[in-house]
């Protein structure tokens, strides 16, 4: 029987599993020493000098590897990229004035955000089986956050809704309209667009020159800081980890179609949590470590329902 899916890339659905898997390790890695950079310096500055460091190696890379960073089409690459930009703004710049397991709640509402927008603007047929793995994730992840329940909804806990919005709108591009190009070309754009969000940040912010905490709690009000070693250090990890680690993920929804992928990313969360025990010694609770057993559940049901 002749279906929706018959009609774009075939779906490589366990191949995409282990690269998501690749990219939640490394990430989940790399993440667990922001702590470090935001002591140093702001997130501006983070943003344009990882940009600036990815964008050395992937120049050094690009001769002997043989890689492709020019588009083939300028347009596509270009929305993305500022989608997935614009996406991982809002979620840091929320940290700023929400609690983190609220931010994260919202951006982890990706996934249904995939399917909505897979069923009606593109008319993909979803089956329930895909339904249900996501509706499991994500009470894991409810479970693993445990987002506080007597928050008052308003325009500051929408806007983590939002990046997952916009999240989703760039993991569906990924597979809609840049199917044809290369992974380090969309990994240049990412970054591309986050180096500009970066530059416009420090911008604005040298010429507004708020007031400034010490520490880890100014990281989204600092402005440009003389860099020091363990800025340099971490920022070079961040910029390699996140080179290979986002072209992983960028491959990934290349190989399957999005609602499916998407699922898969839940294994960032025991992945971030794993390096947390295993870098700084915390423990999960007994409420996380069931969470995470319905993460991979819904993972489990969607690469037996891919196969």
């Amino acid at each position: 029987m002749t279906t929706l899916t018959d009609t774009v890339p075939a779906n490589r659905t366990i191949a995409a599993a282990g690269a998501i898997f690749v990219y939640a390790m490394l990430i989940g890695f790399t993440d667990n020493f922001v702590q470090e950079i935001a002591a140093d310096a702001g997130l501006w500055q983070f943003h344009a000098t990882r940009t600036a460091m990815a964008f050395a190696l992937l120049g050094l890379a690009s001769v002997p590897l043989g890689l492709r960073l020019r588009p083939k089409s300028w347009g596509a690459v270009a929305f993305r990229s500022f989608v997935h930009g614009s996406a991982m703004v809002v979620y840091f710049g929320c940290l700023a004035f929400l609690p983190v397991a609220v931010v994260a709640a919202g951006l982890f509402t990706a996934p249904i955000f995939v399917l909505l927008i897979s069923r009606f603007a593109f008319g993909m047929q979803i089956g329930p089986f895909r339904i249900l793995a996501v509706a499991v994730g994500f009470i894991g992840v409810m479970m693993v956050l445990g987002p506080e329940g007597d928050m008052a909804i308003g325009p500051a806990t929408i806007l983590p809704v939002a990046a997952g919005a916009l999240y989703a709108l760039g993991n569906l591009a990924t597979r809609q309209w840049c199917a044809g190009e290369t992974a380090e070309t969309m990994l240049a754009g990412f970054f591309a667009a986050l180096g500009v969000y970066g530059l416009l940040g420090l911008a604005v912010l040298a010429i507004w020159q708020p007031a400034v905490p010490e520490g880890v709690e100014g990281f989204i009000l600092r402005g440009a800081v003389w860099p020091t070693g363990t800025f340099l250090f971490w920022t070079f990890v961040q910029a390699a980890g996140s080179l290979l680690g986002v072209g992983m993920m960028v491959k990934a929804y290349q190989m399957a179609e999005a609602s499916r992928v998407a699922v898969f990313e839940y294994v960032i969360l025991p992945a971030s949590a794993f390096w947390t025990w295993a870098i700084w010694g915390d423990l999960l609770s007994l409420r996380a470590t069931a969470g995470m057993a319905l993460i991979f559940l819904a993972g489990l049901i969607i690469a037996l329902r891919g196969k």
